[in-house]
């Protein structure tokens, strides 16, 4: 086991977190920023409010839920893992507080869903979108798979093994995972 603590709880300095925490969310809305200035034009994004087109905007209340549960991530990254979700800052501790107490990846899930809920919103399909999305979602799997994942258990060992054996990676669970040795 290493030596990394895992922490499920506030930290009893909370101001020795706070310039992580600002540099995860910095990170966190130039990653939003980015994706919302490439997609929407070769998702052809619309408004329509005609007919049928009006029920769409139902769809907003799971893409503000996808994009917020995205964004919680992005704090814990900082306030937590003391680092941001680039990989070039990555944290220094293993997050295992909020939604990644059900889930691995639920970052890459709360985009997915708040992505969804927009293109429903905003969308038109057709077929050359749909298989640029399924490239997308294949490229996020196997980033996970061939460099997170390996990245993750060099950098915290047994105590990302322990997490592992405990969370899914894409199916979350009804109740939230406990490790050993936390402080709640």
């Amino acid at each position: 086991m290493t030596g990394r603590a895992v922490v499920t709880s506030r930290s009893t300095n909370d101001g020795e977190n706070w310039p992580a925490a600002v540099a995860s969310l910095a990170v966190g809305a130039a990653f939003f920023a980015l994706w919302f200035w490439l997609l929407p034009s070769w998702l052809g994004f619309h408004v329509d409010t005609a007919g049928a087109a009006r029920w769409r905007w139902i769809a907003v209340v799971p893409s503000v839920l996808g994009f917020a549960v995205a964004l919680r991530c992005v704090w814990d990254f900082g306030r937590t893992g003391h680092g941001t979700p680039a990989p070039m800052a990555p944290p220094t501790r293993l997050v295992v507080v909020g939604f990644y107490r059900y889930v691995r990846n639920p970052m890459y899930l709360g985009f997915i869903l708040g992505w969804a809920g927009l293109w429903v919103v905003f969308g038109r399909a057709n077929v050359a979108v749909l298989v640029a999305a399924l490239v997308i979602v294949l490229f996020v799997v196997s980033f996970v798979l061939l460099y997170e994942e390996p990245t993750l258990r060099k950098m915290f060992g047994a105590e990302y093994e322990e997490y592992c054996k405990n969370v899914r990676r894409w199916a979350p669970h009804m109740h939230a995972w406990r490790p050993q040795g936390a402080l709640r």
